[in-house]
């Protein structure tokens, strides 16, 4: 019996439809002539918690951490059990077995665990699914891989769930404690992709908080040329007065007088430099989840998560491929099925699709067809299945539009345009002006206005000219102009900020390492990940134009913790390694010693934290805590929040602590307390023995002496000063 697992009921039954013979549902799967179909419902399989593998972590204490398991477990999910007993029952009468869980890293995992779960022997095929239509599924099946060849993508994944065990477990609890003993009533969670995704949208705030707006003025002057006018930009030199660090004109006087001095000179200018040059824009690549969830952030002010669980229901209708992609090319052997995926869109009877496909190429072989920029999966496209566009909720249709955009414009020839790029020279200064003439709208047509990411001055259109040509000056103006404060992030924003990390990271050699790394987070992880840091209160969302905004116990967590984890530099280096181990690049044992040795190191790290304290009675004895009602045997009473480490208590007075009425005047921590010695009664520290500070008894209180001044010493040190 060829028995096949897949990661959801859903894709379960898509598989079983596709099988031969006669189909039959059971309890937990399904029955067909080509085979049994079971599934699971994501990970069946869970990690222990600190707890489970031994009960003196079920409290959180300082002494215990870092908590390194010695040989990992697994352990089954109680709301998974009855399914996790069908799956075990059905392999033990299975002599095949086909894994089917999503073509990614999770789902390699997910499916294997269960299966050296139950130290399964038998021989494992792997089928990969990127879209659950019949002839895809079909043509899949067709072309089963063994699973060994997917080992490596395990090991990744192991790797992955392991190291954000180690630094979520031991981190959230050593910086939740250091929060308590400073007196905040709060849990601080930590992850190795969710602290430095916080601490982009904390630093961005104080950027903000921060930013002065710096004035400046940007000199351009009109030219006529004998085959028209054009407008060109005053480039000064190095030694310009006026200049910022920035290379920006400041100073308004001296844009002022340089103005002048171009009104009052001779009129003739000459262009000194001019070239122009046939350049080429390929057609933008088909969508990856990243891609499309920025896209629709954009166009439709869709958050990520949205557009993730869009795009899944448009994949389990077998509209679109698998959603979780982070490719954005396309087999070779796909390109056959251009005509019939074209055909289907011009159905759609959408107006901007039909004439999108009437102008297509469907024989046009884009760069997005390229078999070794492919791993398990490749960029969403549509399937060929029909679509009922209509029947579609508008959320669907908005998603939908997208993915097809992106697949008709590989239809269209590569967008050409000529660029020129010119030089003024004029009464002694430079000028600079830049320009195309388009010669091939080409897949743009698609995109129209939304073709151009920028809109600069590089697209507009320039005369006819050479260099050596003379130009006559017209007139110049100075443009005053402000330097624009960073803009907050967004769901969206924030999303592709963390796939291009690379330029958020605080090393500058190790900003171009990264430059080629797939960002932090997964395709699959991301969106759930920014919406966490909402639901936990991290972050909260503008109402009008969605921005994120930190909230106070997020600028605790993140001024608590050290660059190592707010900065993204160590995780976007983590997640390269990932992805080197997934090609069998790196050993997962090597991986996880790094992730303990950081972890014992920021564990230490919080132990010696001191935070900034959080209460209305800081603590006299120890100074670093603060003291916090509590109940006793006896009643409410006051002690420190560092407790065990300070054991400073006192009794409750009307809802306050009742402070000592004599606190020691030597180490300003303990209180003097009365002691019956051998020469009667005394007053000492309670701080004893580290503070061994001893008065006499005065009438029931301590005789502290009062400092006198000694003007003869006085008069010494003056002396000596002289």
């Amino acid at each position: 019996m060829r028995l096949y697992i897949a990661e959801k009921p859903s894709m379960g039954a898509e598989i079983a439809k596709c099988l031969p013979g006669p189909m039959s549902r059971k309890d937990g799967y399904i029955t067909t002539g080509g085979g049994v179909v079971t599934w699971g419902f994501g990970h069946i399989l869970r990690q222990a918690e600190p707890g489970e593998y031994d009960e003196k972590y079920l409290r959180w204490r300082l002494e215990d951490l870092p908590i390194i398991p010695s040989d990992w477990r697994l352990l089954v999910a109680d709301s998974c059990r009855k399914q996790f007993e069908i799956i075990k029952k059905l392999i033990e009468q299975a002599n095949e077995i086909v894994h089917a869980g999503d073509p990614d890293r999770e789902g390699q995992l997910l499916i294997d665990e269960v299966l050296d779960f139950i130290q399964n022997q038998k021989p494992v095929r792997r089928i990969l699914l990127n879209a659950l239509d019949e002839k895809s599924i079909k043509k899949a099946i067709a072309g089963l891989r063994d699973n060994l060849d997917f080992f490596n993508l395990k090991q990744s994944a192991l790797a992955r769930a392991r190291a954000d065990w180690l630094i979520g477990m031991n981190l959230s609890r050593a910086y939740t404690l250091a929060a308590q003993r400073a007196g905040h009533r709060t849990t601080l969670p930590v992850g190795r992709v969710k602290t430095p995704t916080l601490a982009l949208v904390v630093r961005r705030e104080r950027e903000l908080e921060n930013f002065k707006p710096v004035d400046y003025y940007v000199i351009k002057a009109d030219f006529q040329h004998v085959n028209g006018c054009f407008t060109a930009t005053w480039k000064p030199r190095d030694e310009q007065r006026g200049l910022d660090s920035e290379g920006r004109l400041v100073d308004s006087e001296i844009a002022r007088q340089l103005v002048e001095q171009l009104d009052g000179a001779d009129k003739a200018g000459k262009l000194v430099f001019c070239e122009t040059a046939e350049k080429k824009e390929p057609q933008r690549l088909p969508l990856s989840l990243s891609a499309l969830q920025v896209l629709a952030g954009k166009k439709f002010a869709y958050d990520p998560q949205t557009v993730l669980d869009t795009a899944q229901k448009l994949y389990e209708r077998k509209l679109t491929t698998y959603p979780r992609s982070d490719c954005d090319f396309l087999p070779e052997n796909q390109h056959e099925d251009a005509r019939v995926i074209l055909d289907n869109l011009k159905a759609m009877g959408q107006e901007d699709v039909t004439r999108w496909v009437n102008g297509a190429n469907p024989a046009l072989k884009s760069r997005a067809w390229n078999d070794k920029k492919i791993t398990a999966h490749h960029a969403i496209i549509p399937t060929q299945e029909k679509c009922k566009f209509a029947a579609l909720t508008e959320t669907e249709r908005n998603i939908y539009f997208l993915i097809a955009q992106a697949y008709l414009a590989q239809f269209y020839p590569v967008h050409t345009y000529n660029q020129t790029r010119a030089e003024v020279q004029y009464a002694g200064e430079g000028f600079t002006v830049s320009g195309r003439i388009i010669t091939e709208v080409g897949w743009k047509q698609v995109y129209g206005a939304d073709a151009d990411e920028k809109n600069d001055e590089d697209s507009s259109a320039l005369p006819q000219m050479v260099k050596g040509d003379a130009v006559e000056y017209l007139r110049a103006a100075a443009d005053k102009k402000a330097t624009r404060p960073p803009t907050r992030f967004t769901a969206s924003t924030l999303l592709a900020a963390m796939k291009e990390i690379h330029k958020y990271v605080k090393n500058p050699e190790m900003k171009k390492q990264l430059k080629d790394v797939y960002g932090i987070g997964t395709e699959a992880t991301r969106a759930t990940i920014i919406h966490e840091l909402i639901t936990r209160g991290f972050l909260r969302e503008e109402k009008k134009k969605k921005y994120l905004l930190p909230t106070d116990v997020a600028y605790l967590l993140i001024d608590a913790l050290p660059d190592e984890m707010t900065y993204p530099d160590s995780t976007a280096v983590w997640e390269s390694v990932l992805h080197d181990m997934a090609n069998g690049g790196q050993s997962l044992e090597a991986f996880l010693n790094q992730q303990i040795q950081f972890t014992i190191q920021l564990c230490q790290h919080a132990q010696k934290l001191n935070m900034p304290l959080n209460g209305s009675h800081p603590c006299p004895q120890c100074g670093q805590g603060v003291l916090q009602a509590r109940n006793g045997k006896n009643g409410q009473f006051w002690g420190c929040s560092r407790y065990p480490l300070c054991k400073a208590a006192y009794d409750d007075d009307q809802g306050k602590p009742k402070k000592p009425e004599h606190p020691c005047p030597r180490c300003k921590q303990g209180a003097l307390q009365p002691i019956n010695g051998k020469n009667g009664k005394f007053w000492g520290c309670t701080k004893f023995p580290a503070c061994r500070a001893t008065y006499n008894d005065k009438e029931n209180k301590p005789d502290i002496p009062v400092p006198v001044q000694n003007p003869a010493r006085n008069n010494q040190i003056q002396e000596r000063k002289i």
